[in-house]
């Protein structure tokens, strides 16, 4: 069969590829183009001889919030007709998409008044915010497929039929192969005994450039403490992003704030704790087992419109899996160096929080059921296709 797969970002990147080889699997003459990133390629070459099967790469114009939306409207307008003329010169029995909601409900829209069979992997979140788009998804989705349990009594009580075999990060961290602590500290061209927080902005340049000021600032004041003069800063530079996109931030500070790129999980895995954009990002820090406290923080339109439309009572994944404040979102106006000091310290002072947290976090991963999900969910689609 055919598949014509849609992934926009470095997550979406991650769970594509992880699909991709429970399709080829199921389905070893499977046909696939798709949009995505060098993990979804790399998949795609091994079961293809070194072809090459990447329509366009994710990180060539992903945007963040609303008013970034408008200013590359255009973009976004050329970007999509695109994607359009190439799945229908390409001719797909189905079409994946992939989180990426702004996008893909266009695509799915399309997709279904040309005649294809479309498939949503990784809901769009309309539990949290636009629950206007539930008719599009009645409308031009012909399988969703879900991967947080908190979904299946939201879908139920809209009346959308769902799959859920489970969440596919827990495949991706359990399997995931993280250097030593004393090899990734050499490689960071740390010594084998340094402490490090670990900081991660997100991976748009929005989120960069929203977030690098005030956890530059932070890692001043916490070094300037003389308990943490010797502790260093690592942030994970996002695939998506250049050293450019960090080097206003480093500069003067390249003693103890470092920049490393292409190794996040032994980044995050290492620390002694971890300043988290929110995302799957989050959710992530919750299963290597890395203290953590969330931040937020946009433009102030983008803010505000966000509080219009969210309607959930935590933004990080983690804490809705849980329905409890498992760790601490510092969002906007309270995002500052000085509330990240003071929660970065409780982190690693208050012994009786951190075990705490991590308690709450073994009992995310049990909400979230074991491996095999991206597998599962393969063969389920396999099903659906060949059972029409």
């Amino acid at each position: 069969m055919r598949y014509y797969l849609i992934a926009g970002e470095a997550s979406g990147d991650l769970h594509g590829s992880n699909l991709m080889k429970g399709l080829y699997a199921g389905d070893p003459e499977a046909d696939m183009r798709f949009w995505g990133g060098p993990l979804m390629n790399e998949v795609y070459r091994a079961a293809q001889n070194g072809t090459n099967g990447l329509a366009r790469d994710y990180k060539d114009g992903a945007v963040m919030g609303f008013s970034q939306v408008v200013l590359h409207a255009g973009e976004f307008l050329s970007r999509l007709r695109q994607c359009e003329a190439d799945i229908l010169s390409f001719g797909p029995d189905v079409v994946i998409l992939i989180d990426y909601p702004g996008f893909n409900f266009r695509i799915a829209e399309f997709a279904h008044k040309q005649g294809l069979k479309v498939f949503y992997y990784i809901a769009p979140k309309v539990w949290a915010s636009r629950e206007g788009r539930i008719k599009k998804l009645k409308a031009y989705v012909d399988r969703l497929f879900i991967v947080f349990p908190f979904e299946k009594p939201y879908f139920d009580s809209k009346g959308i039929s769902y799959i859920y075999k489970g969440n596919p990060l827990v495949d991706a961290v359990d399997q995931a192969v993280i250097p030593a602590r004393e090899d990734f500290l050499a490689s960071c061209g740390l010594p084998s005994d340094a402490k490090y927080i670990a900081l991660l902005a997100g991976s748009r340049k929005g989120e960069v450039s929203s977030m690098m000021d005030t956890l530059s600032v932070f890692s001043d004041r916490m070094r300037a403490l003389p308990e943490y003069s010797s502790f260093h800063f690592i942030i994970a530079g996002a695939p998506s992003r250049s050293p450019s996109d960090y080097a206003p931030y480093l500069e003067g500070r390249q003693e103890w704030l470092h920049l490393v790129f292409g190794q996040t999980q032994a980044i995050v895995k290492h620390a002694e704790a971890a300043v988290v954009n929110s995302g799957t990002a989050s959710l992530e820090t919750c299963l290597l087992g890395t203290p953590q406290v969330v931040g937020y923080c946009q433009s102030p339109i983008n803010f505000n419109l966000a509080r219009l439309l969210i309607k959930v009572p935590y933004i990080s994944l983690g804490n809705l899996i849980l329905g409890k404040m498992a760790f601490k979102e510092l969002m906007q106006y309270y995002f500052t160096p000085d509330n990240l000091l003071t929660e970065v310290r409780r982190l690693l002072e208050d012994v009786e929080y951190r075990e705490e947290m991590l308690a709450d976090y073994a009992s995310i991963r049990e909400a979230l059921g074991g491996g095999g999900a991206s597998l599962a969910v393969a063969r389920a689609m396999l099903e659906e296709l060949r059972r029409d």
